[in-house]
């Protein structure tokens, strides 16, 4: 039986700690209430996956067992140190070491991310080596792999628009077998938070 691990790298939506591009013109609390909504809408899509298991990484230290943001079957792991890439990378090799056959991993800033998304990804890695959710900001929401491939997540500008080309370079480089999924945005900034709410 193949089993299926989703991944998801989130904060404790802390004011002041979480969304500071978009706090710069909202404010901290702001910032800190509509990354909770985002949460729920991670939630909303990851607890309704088929995947066997659903891992929560947080960036923070030490993890807040009652966390009321993410109910139901999640278990929490806080995030290694290091740069987005080692983190990414550290989670990937958890998973696939404790018996996953197919990893997929998103972040909490993509409220147009469904669970119908994801288990699509899950299903093409029974054929693909690889998928990528493209955001328009040129980087990913989601990325998927059949097996642990650590230069994924080597030589990679994180949090610049060069994220998604610089990852397909390596897919073409390795010679995988990947899919391309849907373009959607993600919300960084506040002309990001009025244009979801304008396409709501």
């Amino acid at each position: 039986m193949l089993m299926d691990t989703l991944l998801i790298f989130v904060k404790e939506p802390i004011p002041g700690r979480v969304k500071t591009r978009l706090a710069r013109t909202v404010g901290d609390e702001e910032a800190a209430r509509i990354y909770r909504f985002l949460l729920e809408k991670t939630h909303q899509a990851a607890i309704k996956t088929s995947a066997d298991r659903r891992w929560l990484f947080y960036a923070d230290e030490r993890i807040d067992k009652e966390d009321d943001q993410f109910p139901g079957s999640f278990e929490k792991y806080v995030q290694c140190p290091g740069d987005l890439g080692q983190r990414m990378a550290d989670a990937f090799q958890r998973a696939f070491s404790a018996g996953s056959e197919r990893v997929v991993i998103i972040g909490s800033d993509c409220p147009e991310l469904t669970s119908e998304v994801l288990d699509e990804a899950f299903l093409a890695l029974r054929k693909c080596d690889a998928v990528i959710g493209p955001t328009f900001d040129g980087g990913y929401y989601m990325l998927g792999t059949n097996r642990f491939i650590p230069e994924l997540f080597q030589g990679i500008a994180w949090s610049t628009p060069e994220v998604l080309d610089q990852t397909l370079a390596i897919f073409n480089k390795l010679h995988l077998k990947f899919g391309v999924f849907s373009t959607l945005y993600d919300i960084d900034t506040e002309e990001d938070w009025r244009a979801y709410l304008g396409r709501c």
